[in-house]
C-alpha cells in the first residue's frame, strides 16, 4: 500500500490507514502474547501516531537502513517494542514469523527494548528519558553538520516526561533551532503503577513545552485526520515541534481500556483471541512509505596530516592542558566533533573550539544532554569528544551505561579528578569515576601521568570503539617521557626497574609522580623499587604486572587519587586474581572524605603522598 503525503485525506486513505493502526495492534498483542512478556497495552496507545507516521511521514528507504538520507525513528519509550517491531513487519524490514516466534527470545534481535542489533534501530532505548536527548544530538548533526533535510521523530511516553532530561533535551532543541526534530508524547495517562503526574492535562504539557522554545500541537491520539495534519505541520515547522497526543492506553481492546494494573502484561491466550478477533483479525498489510531524497555526494575536505603537539621532557604541563592542545590537534579529522558542559575553560576543550567553532557544541550545565547528544552525533559517524570535569558524569552515569548497551563510539574526558584538584573541596573532587566507567561494558579507561602521553592517547581515541574515558588532572606535573614514544592502549610504562628491584610502585595520572619521588628516596635508603605508570587502566597490562609479581616476589604497592573500591587498585587485584603465587599487596587510596587543602596536603591526608609510599614499601621488604 503506497500513500502519499497530501494535506488533505480521503475516506479511503483514512479506512487505509485504520486498517494500518489495527495491524500494528493486532501484531503487539501477538509477539507479546506469544512470549508471555512484553507491555502490549503501551503500544496500543500509540498505533494510530504510527500508522500514520510510517505510512505518510517517515522518509525511509527500509532496503538500505545506511541511506545518508534517511529520516530517524526512535522509540524514547522503548518499552513499547511490540509496536516498534509491527512496524518493522509492516514496511517488510523482518518476517511475521521472526516478529511472532522470536520476539523476547533467547539469541533474537527482537529484544525487550530495542537495540542497533536491528539496523533501523540507532540507539538502545528503555532507559526512560534517553531516546529525546539522544535524538537532539542526531538532529544537531543533521542541521549543523550533515546540512541534509532528514527529519528526527522521536517517540516518547508521559510517564517518562518526568525525568529531567526531556527538558534538557527540549531545552537545547530549543536553544539550537532543530526544525528537523519532532517529539510525539503518547499522553495515555497511565504508568507502571497507576496514573502519571498530569494524567490527561493537556495544557500543562503544552504550556512546558512552549517554555522551552519548542512549538507545541495537541491532537487526538487517535483521530488519524488530525494526527496526519499535525504531522505535516511539524515537517514545515520553524523549530522544533512536539505533537501533544491524548490517547488511551490498551486502545482498541475494551476489555483492559484504561485500566490500571496492565501495564507490562501480556494478554493471555484467550482475551488476545478475543481482542484480535474484535480489531479485525490477522493482516499482512505491506506499507511503502515516502522514501528519502537522494543525498548529494559526501563533500567532506580530507583531513590533513596529523601533528601532535610536542612537550619539552621535565616541563610543567597539566594533563588537561595537553588533552586540549591534543583535541585541537585532531581536529584535523573532519569527524571529530566536541561536546562542553560549560567549563570548556577548565577541560581545555575551549582549544578545539577556537580552531573548529563550527564543530563544538555547547550543552550548558546539562551533562545528561551532553552525553545523549555525543551518542546522537556518533549515530552519523562522527566521533564526538565530551568534557566535564570528572566528578559531574556521576549525573549523567545511566547515560554512559547505555551507550555501552548501543555499542556507541564515543570520548569522554573527566578533568579535575581525585584530591589532587586542591582547594575547591570534595564536591568536585571526581574520585569514583575510575571505578564507574571501568564498569561499563566494552569500554576504555586510559588515565595519563603526563602531557605526551595524554596527547597519544588522545589520538588514538578517535578511531577507538565504544565508550573511552580519559581522566586528566588539575595541575601540572613534569612531562616524563619523549615525544614520538608510543602509548599503545592495554599498555604501561616501566619508569624505573631492574632486576634486584625488592617491591614494585605502581600508580597512574598523578601517583605516578608520588612513586617517582618515593622510589627516589627509597634508593638513598638502599631499597630499588620498581615505578610502573599503569596509563591504560582498562584494558590492563598484565604481563607487565606479572613481571612485577616475579622479580619482587610479589611485593606491590598501588596508589591511587581515588576511593578504594573499584579504581585502579581493584583492576590490578583482578588481572591477578587467578595467580597460584601469593601476592603482597599494599593498596593507597583516599579512605575518608577530603576537604580543602593544597594539593600535596591533601595527597598526604589521604595516604597517598610521597611518605606514605615510602612507609608502605618499607613495610612489605
Amino acid at each position: 500500500m503506497t500513500m502519499e503525503a497530501e494535506r488533505t485525506l480521503g475516506e479511503e486513505q483514512l479506512t487505509q490507514l485504520a486498517e494500518v493502526a489495527a495491524q500494528l495492534r493486532v501484531d503487539s498483542i501477538r509477539c507479546s502474547t506469544k512470549a508471555a512478556s512484553g507491555h502490549p497495552t503501551s503500544s496500543l496507545s500509540a498505533a494510530d501516531l504510527l500508522a500514520v507516521l510510517i505510512s505518510r511521514h517517515v522518509r525511509y528507504d527500509w532496503a538500505e537502513p545506511s541511506n545518508r538520507a534517511n529520516d530517524h525513528l526512535i522509540f524514547s519509550k522503548g518499552h513499547a517494542s511490540p509496536l516498534l517491531y509491527a512496524v518493522f513487519k509492516a514496511v517488510g524490514a523482518i518476517s511475521d514469523q521472526e516478529l511472532v516466534d522470536t520476539y523476547r527470545r533467547f539469541g533474537s534481535r527482537l529484544q525487550g527494548h530495542p537495540t542497533p542489533a536491528l539496523p533501523w534501530v540507532d540507539v538502545a532505548t528503555g532507559s526512560l528519558g534517553q531516546g529525546l536527548p539522544v535524538g537532539v544530538g542526531i538532529a544537531l548533526a543533521g542541521r549543523y553538520l550533515d546540512q541534509l533535510p532528514y527529519h528526527v521523530w522521536v517517540l516518547c511516553g508521559d510517564s517518562e516526561t518526568a525525568e529531567g532530561s526531556v527538558w534538557e533535551a527540549l531545552d537545547k532543541a530549543g536553544h539550537y533551532g532543530l526544525r528537523n526534530l519532532t517529539v510525539l508524547v503518547d499522553v495515555n495517562r497511565l504508568g507502571q503503577r497507576g496514573p502519571t503526574e498530569l494524567e490527561w492535562d493537556l495544557d500543562t504539557y503544552r504550556r512546558r513545552v512552549e517554555a522551552f522554545g519548542c512549538q507545541a500541537i495537541v491532537v487526538d491520539g487517535h483521530d488519524l485526520a488530525a494526527i496526519d495534519d499535525a504531522l505535516g505541520r511539524a515537517r514545515q515547522a520553524t523549530g522544533p515541534t512536539v505533537v501533544i497526543a491524548r490517547t488511551v492506553k490498551g486502545k482498541g481492546v475494551p476489555e483492559i481500556e484504561n485500566k490500571v494494573d496492565w501495564h507490562g502484561k501480556p494478554l493471555k491466550p484467550d482475551l488476545a483471541e478475543r481482542a484480535i478477533d474484535a480489531l479485525g483479525g490477522v493482516r499482512q498489510i505491506r506499507i511503502t512509505g515516502p522514501q528519502p531524497e537522494p543525498a548529494p555526494p559526501t563533500g567532506a575536505p580530507a583531513a590533513q596530516p596529523l601533528q601532535l603537539p610536542r612537550y619539552d621532557r621535565g616541563a610543567k604541563v597539566a594533563t588537561r592542558n595537553a588533552y586540549g592542545d591534543a583535541l585541537r590537534a585532531v581536529g584535523v579529522r573532519p569527524n571529530v566533533v566536541v561536546l562542553d558542559g560549560e567549563v570548556s575553560d577548565s577541560t581545555r576543550a575551549d582549544r578545539f573550539t577556537d580552531a573548529y567553532p563550527d564543530r563544538y557544541f555547547e550543552m550548558f550545565i546539562s551533562e545528561q544532554q551532553m552525553v545523549a547528544a555525543a551518542v546522537g552525533l556518533q549515530v552519523r559517524g562522527y566521533r564526538p569528544f565530551a568534557s566535564t570535569f570528572a566528578a559531574f558524569f556521576s549525573r549523567a552515569y545511566d547515560f554512559v551505561r547505555m551507550a555501552g548497551v548501543s555499542r556507541a563510539d564515543i570520548a569522554l574526558s573527566g578533568s579535575h579528578a581525585g584530591v589532587e584538584i586542591g582547594a575547591d573541596g570534595p564536591s568536585q573532587m571526581g574520585l569514583e569515576d575510575l571505578a564507574a566507567m571501568r564498569a561499563v561494558q566494552g569500554s576504555t579507561v586510559l588515565y595519563p601521568s603526563d602531557a605526551v602521553s595524554c596527547a597519544a592517547l588522545v589520538a588514538q581515541m578517535v578511531d577507538r570503539k565504544g565508550v573511552n574515558y580519559l581522566r586528566t588532572t588539575r595541575g601540572a606535573h613534569p612531562v616524563l617521557y619523549d615525544n614520538d614514544e608510543p602509548f599503545p592502549v592495554g599498555g604501561s610504562k616501566l619508569l624505573r626497574g631492574g632486576d634486584d628491584d625488592r617491591v614494585a610502585l605502581i600508580g597512574a595520572g598523578v601517583t605516578v609522580h608520588n612513586c617517582l619521588a618515593a622510589a627516589d628516596e627509597l634508593a638513598s635508603a638502599g631499597i630499588n623499587a620498581r615505578v610502573i605508570d599503569l596509563y591504560s587502566v582498562k584494558p590492563l597490562d598484565r604481563e607487565r604486572l606479572l613481571a612485577a609479581v616475579r622479580d619482587t616476589g610479589g611485593r606491590l604497592v598501588v596508589v591511587e587519587d581515588h576511593y578504594p573500591e573499584g579504581g585502579l587498585g581493584s583492576a590490578v587485584l583482578e588481572s591477578l586474581a587467578d595467580l597460584a603465587e601469593p601476592i603482597r599487596l599494599t593498596h593507597l587510596a583516599v579512605r575518608g572524605l577530603p576537604t580543602s587543602g593544597t594539593p600535596t596536603e591533601l595527597m598526604d591526608q589521604a595516604g597517598i603522598g610521597v611518605s606514605a609510599i615510602v612507609a608502605a614499601a618499607r613495610a612489605s621488604v
